[in-house]
């Protein structure tokens, strides 16, 4: 049974929903206070995802000179700082943390904006022939048990030796234009477990409708992409053949496509349904709802309720 000991996340895209604040900082580098109650980059909240659930290396792929940035911040505190934080244990701590996860990375460039499956193939040197879990480097996942949404994920590709599995969740039809979206056939329903049969990119209702319906779902329901996938090495044959014919869809090489392409040509091709929530913060009402999820499910879930609570009142005497 091959193990999923590596990981790709995907940080080049160019932030332009979050500017102004994007031009100072890379959009995967803007912090957010953690269950934990730590304030981290978003960056290092994905990366801890991944470690959590069994990976030991993870790859960025990043702009060209983004590197140098995380490299700063990755890293143990100089005795400087160290004499900074005299007293203070738990910076100590989470110091030698930064510094271990610092030497877990490594890097790739995508040099243009190519979309979204040219990012993934970037990744093809770091993978190698050994299995990847890949994440999106703006999508923050909080589980609704105590695994971790990236581990439910890498526990059925281990368990099944599958050749890639898809994590999703049922998502009404008038949201299918934001994802892409597969039919399933069950193989464990009551786990949530099926073989996909389609793979469409973003489809509208009435193609959804022909041909994404899995049976079993609520009327109306489709199993649309969760954003964490797990890929043999085959996935980058697919990319390769995508690149090498200039298909692309809205411009860009779409990993949809790929997946589509991977499906047809492997054995077990596989999607689960997660138990948990993503969130986006590559857009702005994201990134709130980002930290106040976040906050409702830490440490400091009675302040922050609480101050829900002043805040809503003094809104509706206002």
């Amino acid at each position: 049974m091959a193990k999923v000991r590596k990981a790709v996340i995907t940080a080049a895209g160019r932030g332009t929903r979050q500017y102004p604040a994007s031009t100072a900082v890379q959009k995967e580098m803007f912090p957010l206070v953690d269950r934990d109650g730590l304030t981290k980059p978003i960056i290092q909240i994905i990366g801890e995802e991944a470690i959590d659930s069994g990976i030991e290396e993870l790859c960025i792929v990043t702009q060209p000179g983004d590197e140098k940035q995380y490299r700063e911040y990755f890293r143990r505190l100089d005795d400087e700082m160290v004499r900074t934080f005299r007293g203070k244990d738990w910076a100590i701590l989470e110091s030698e943390k930064l510094g271990a996860f610092g030497e877990r990375l490594h890097f790739a460039e995508q040099h243009e904006p190519e979309g979204f499956g040219h990012a993934v193939f970037q990744a093809k040197k770091f993978v190698g022939d050994d299995p990847f879990l890949l994440l999106l480097g703006d999508h923050v996942y909080i589980s609704d048990i105590k695994d971790r949404c990236a581990r439910q994920v890498v526990r059925v590709f281990e368990q099944y030796m599958l050749d890639a599995v898809t994590a999703v969740q049922p998502t009404l039809e008038r949201h299918l234009h934001l994802f892409g979206t597969i039919r399933g056939q069950a193989i464990d329903a009551a786990r949530g477990v099926y073989k996909a049969e389609l793979i469409i990119e973003k489809p509208s209702i009435e193609v959804a409708r022909e041909k994404l319906v899995t049976p079993g779902l609520p009327a109306g329901n489709y199993l649309s992409h969760f954003g964490i996938h797990v890929f043999s090495p085959q996935v980058f044959d697919s990319l390769e053949y995508l690149l090498k014919n200039n298909i692309r869809e809205r411009g860009e090489f779409q990993l949809t496509a790929a997946q589509e392409h991977m499906r047809q040509n492997c054995q077990k091709y596989w999607c689960v349904v997660t138990q948990g929530q993503r969130y986006d913060t590559g857009i702005p009402y994201g990134l709130m709802e980002t930290e106040l999820a976040l906050a409702l499910n830490g440490v400091h879930r009675t302040e922050i309720c609480e101050a829900i609570a002043r805040i809503l009142a003094m809104q509706v005497k206002n």
